[in-house]
């Protein structure tokens, strides 16, 4: 059923180096290479969930970008769109992970290959077969360009009536706050589903009670505000009102990448048709299961797996 839906989401790949040990970066002296970035670890949260994947990219033209572009491809990602590029190499990061499964992550990326898409390089056909669209925070971050890019995708998906997805995902490294919501609230007004944090969302509205906030996502006339708590669950305003549901008790090990996989259950969920709380569910079903492997996007789950999580059917073996 899954396979009939598309998604397309656009952003940075990088290698990722896992350190093998906890604790502080320098004292950390060995490391293991995986694959990471938000947007592609959506991605291939979707193709894990059975959904059709698209990831408009740009790698380095060197043995990492490789590595990335076959990894993506080895998924199940759809990397018709993703480019080589010549003088930039791909990006880079290192993660510090603590005793409880929270960290640090280092980025190694300015300049990014990612900054040589263009509006010209977005086109009508990139959109074929495509029912969600999803961007994010780290994207329009990376370089000031990137929100023309944006809209460029957004303006198509809109006119194609494709659902338009936005997580803030605020990287304050990468852009001031200031920076970060003059750039979010000049699309607001064309995403349909924002997915955020509590603290995230505050942040950016300046608004502290659930009234406000609920007032400040109408003000857009965002369709969903979606707010991401962890292991205390997830809430959904829609229609005028907020739905709730609980969170999943798991022991984390690493708890990077658990909010893309809670965007791709949404997303999923939405394309299915799943009601409010059992899309709630759903998502955080797979927010919980990306927590207990190490890694950003080893822990995303298969549909099969999240469906037995939540309906708590049998423990699912990790």
């Amino acid at each position: 059923m899954s396979m009939e839906f598309g998604v397309l989401t656009i952003g940075d790949a990088m290698i990722t180096m896992n350190p093998t040990s906890t604790g502080p970066l320098r004292y950390v002296t060995h490391f293991e290479r995986k694959v990471g970035g938000a947007e592609l670890n959506f991605a291939i949260g979707c193709a894990r969930l059975g959904l059709k994947s698209k990831w408009i990219s740009r790698l380095g033209k060197d043995d990492f970008g490789k590595v990335i572009y076959n990894f993506a491809r080895g998924e199940g990602v759809d990397v018709t769109a993703v480019e080589f590029i010549e003088g930039i190499p791909t990006s880079l990061n290192f993660k510090e992970i603590h005793e409880g499964g929270a960290g640090k992550t280092y980025y190694y990326r300015e300049p990014s290959p990612v900054t040589a898409i263009t509006p010209e390089d977005i086109t009508d056909e990139l959109f074929d077969g495509i029912q969600a669209v999803h961007l994010t925070g780290v994207y329009l971050a990376i370089n000031k360009q990137h929100l023309s890019v944006a809209r460029k995708v957004i303006e198509i998906a809109k006119r194609k009536g494709i659902l338009v997805a936005f997580d803030p995902n605020i990287r304050l490294k990468l852009w001031s706050i200031e920076d970060a919501c003059a750039a979010y609230e000049a699309i607001f007004p064309d995403i349909d589903i924002l997915l955020t944090g509590m603290d995230e969302l505050r942040m950016i509205s300046g608004k502290e009670s659930l009234e406000d906030l609920a007032g400040y996502s109408e003000s857009f006339h965002i369709r969903d505000l979606v707010i991401k708590d962890g292991e205390n669950g997830s809430r959904l305003y829609r229609d005028g009102k907020w739905i709730t549901a609980p969170g999943f008790s798991v022991k984390p090990v690493d708890t990077v990448g658990a909010g893309d996989g809670f965007d791709a259950g949404y997303i999923y969920g939405v394309l299915n048709g799943l009601d409010a709380t059992a899309l709630l569910q759903f998502a955080n079903g797979v927010g919980a299961l990306v927590t207990t492997v190490s890694g950003d996007n080893e822990g995303l789950p298969y549909l099969e797996d999240v469906q037995d999580f939540v309906a708590n059917k049998k423990a699912v073996e990790r």
